[in-house]
C-alpha cells in the first residue's frame, strides 16, 4: 500500500527511483512503514481504553434522582428496580394529561429501554472514534512518507556527494580527497576512511612509477654499455684477436649484469606475491649454507666473520629465506670497511625465531635507513653504480621479510654500520601451502 501512495504521488524523477529501488525510497518505506505500524498499535490501544473507560455504567435521571445503567446484562445501579422513583404522562379519556408515579414494573421496563439506548449510543461513539481517527492515521501516513523521503534525501546526501565526488577522482587524478564536511558521524568517518585509502593509493602508484622508471634505466645502463663496446670494436680498424676478446669479455660482463638485475626483479615480484610453499626449516642451517658459500670472498676482502647461530625453527619458503640471508650478508660484506667484521646470529628470543646480521663500515643516518630498502636506493644517493650491487638487494630482503610476516628491524651502530633484524613467527603447522 506504501509503494502504490508513493507511486501516486510521485514526481517524474521519484518515478525513477521507484524502477531503481534506490536506499531513499528504501528507507522512506521503512519510515511510513514503521510509522504506520505505530499509529495502528496506538490507535487500538486508545480504543480499549476508552472502551473499558465509558462502556461500563452510563448515567441518567428519573425525576430528581440520578441513576446509573450498566451496558452489560444487570440491573441499575443506585437503587432497586421496585423503589425507583419517578412519574409517568398519562392522556385521559376526555383529553386531560396528567401525571402519575411509576410503578416498579414501568421503573424496570424503562431501565431496560435507557440501557439498550445507552448501549447503542456507546457503540455509536465507538465507531465514530474508530472511523475519525482512522482517517487521521491515513492523513498522518501520507504526511510521513512525504517526510519520509525527505529526511532520507537529507540523511543521503553526504553519500551522494562522495559517490560525485569518487567519479571525479581516477588513477590520474589520485591526489583528490573527497573531504567530507558535517558532523563527527559514521559518514564523516567514512569518507575520511577513503581520503586514507586513496592517500595510499597515491603513494603506491607514485612508487611503482618510480620504480619502473628506475628499473627501465637500470636495465638500459648494461644495454647501453654493451652497445658501445660492440660499436668501437667494430668501428676499430687495428682490431685484434685480442682486443676483440677483451671487448666481448665486457659484453659478456654487461650481459651478466643485466640477467642479475632481471633475476632480482623477478625475486622481488615473487617475494610481493606472497608465499608458494609453506614447510618447516631451521633459520641457522639456512644461514650456515650461506656463509659456508661467502667465506672466500670475505678472506679476500679481508673481513673477520663471526657467526653464533643457535637452532631456530619456523616455516616459510626456504628458498626466499636463503635468498633473504644472503641479501644481508652479501650486503654486510660489500658495504664494509678494510679489516672490517660481519657478525651473524641465529636465535630464539620470546618464542620468535631471530636472525640478527651486523657489519662495521661507514656511518649511516637514521634519515637513511628506511630509504635503503626502496628498489635501487643506495647510501649515496644515486642510482646507477658502478660496483656490485644493483640496488635490490634490501628492498629484496623486506619483501621476503613482510610475506613471511617477520618484523623487520634496521638500526645504525654509532661506531658505523648497520645491524638488521628478523623475528620470524613460530613454527606453524602447514595448512594448504599458506601460513595458518
Amino acid at each position: 500500500m506504501t509503494m502504490r501512495i508513493l507511486e501516486r504521488i510521485a514526481a517524474p524523477h521519484l518515478r525513477r527511483h521507484l524502477r531503481r529501488r534506490s536506499i531513499r525510497l528504501r528507507l522512506t518505506a521503512v519510515y511510513a512503514g514503521l510509522f504506520l505500524a505505530s499509529g495502528v498499535v496506538l490507535l487500538a490501544v486508545t480504543y480499549v481504553l476508552v472502551g473499558n473507560a465509558t462502556g461500563d455504567v452510563v448515567s441518567f435521571s428519573i425525576g430528581k434522582k440520578q441513576f446509573g445503567i450498566a451496558t452489560g446484562a444487570g440491573e441499575p445501579k443506585g437503587s432497586e428496580p421496585s423503589s425507583l422513583q419517578g412519574t409517568t404522562t398519562i392522556r385521559t379519556a376526555n383529553g386531560k394529561v396528567v401525571s402519575a408515579p411509576l410503578t416498579p414494573a414501568q421503573a424496570r421496563v424503562q431501565a431496560e429501554r435507557l440501557r439498550a439506548q445507552a448501549v447503542r449510543q456507546h457503540s455509536a461513539e465507538m465507531n465514530q472514534l474508530l472511523e475519525q481517527s482512522g482517517i487521521a492515521l491515513g492523513l498522518m501516513a501520507v504526511l510521513s512518507i512525504v517526510l519520509g523521503w525527505l529526511a532520507a534525501g537529507r540523511v543521503l546526501r553526504p553519500i551522494r556527494t562522495i559517490n560525485e565526488r569518487v567519479r571525479e577522482i581516477s588513477a590520474t587524478s589520485l591526489h583528490k580527497r573527497l573531504a567530507l564536511d558535517g558532523p563527527d558521524d559514521e559518514l564523516t568517518q567514512l569518507a575520511s576512511t577513503f581520503d586514507d585509502l586513496l592517500a595510499r593509493l597515491e603513494a603506491s602508484f607514485e612508487a611503482q612509477q618510480q620504480f619502473v622508471a628506475n628499473a627501465s634505466h637500470e636495465l638500459r645502463t648494461p644495454l647501453t654499455r654493451a652497445r658501445a663496446i660492440a660499436e668501437v670494436a667494430v668501428d676499430d680498424p687495428g682490431a685484434t684477436v685480442d682486443s676483440l676478446r677483451a671487448s666481448h669479455e665486457r659484453v659478456l660482463e654487461a650481459a651478466k649484469q643485466q640477467e642479475r638485475i632481471i633475476e632480482a626483479l623477478l625475486t622481488l615480484a615473487r617475494s610481493e606475491r606472497g608465499l608458494d610453499r609453506n614447510e618447516p626449516f631451521d633459520l641457522a642451517a639456512i644461514t650456515d649454507t650461506v656463509l659456508q658459500g661467502r667465506r672466500p670472498e670475505a678472506g679476500r676482502r679481508h673481513l673477520a666473520v663471526r657467526a653464533t647461530l643457535e637452532p631456530a625453527q619456523t616455516t616459510g619458503d626456504p628458498r626466499l629465506v636463503e635468498r633473504l640471508v644472503a641479501n644481508l650478508v652479501d650486503n654486510a660484506l660489500r658495504h664494509n670497511q678494510a679489516e672490517g667484521d660481519v657478525e651473524v646470529t641465529t636465535t630464539t628470543r620470546a618464542g620468535r625465531p631471530l636472525l640478527s646480521v651486523a657489519n662495521s663500515g661507514p656511518r649511516v643516518q637514521a634519515d637513511d635507513l628506511e630509504r635503503l630498502f626502496q628498489p635501487f636506493e643506495r647510501l649515496d644517493g644515486s642510482r646507477t653504480h658502478q660496483g656490485e650491487g644493483i640496488g635490490l638487494g634490501l628492498s629484496i630482503v623486506k619483501a621476503i621479510a613482510d610475506a613471511h610476516r617477520a618484523a623487520l628491524v634496521a638500526r645504525a651502530r654509532p661506531e658505523g654500520g648497520l645491524r638488521v633484524e628478523l623475528s620470524f613467527l613460530p613454527p606453524r603447522a602447514v595448512n594448504g601451502g599458506l601460513p595458518t
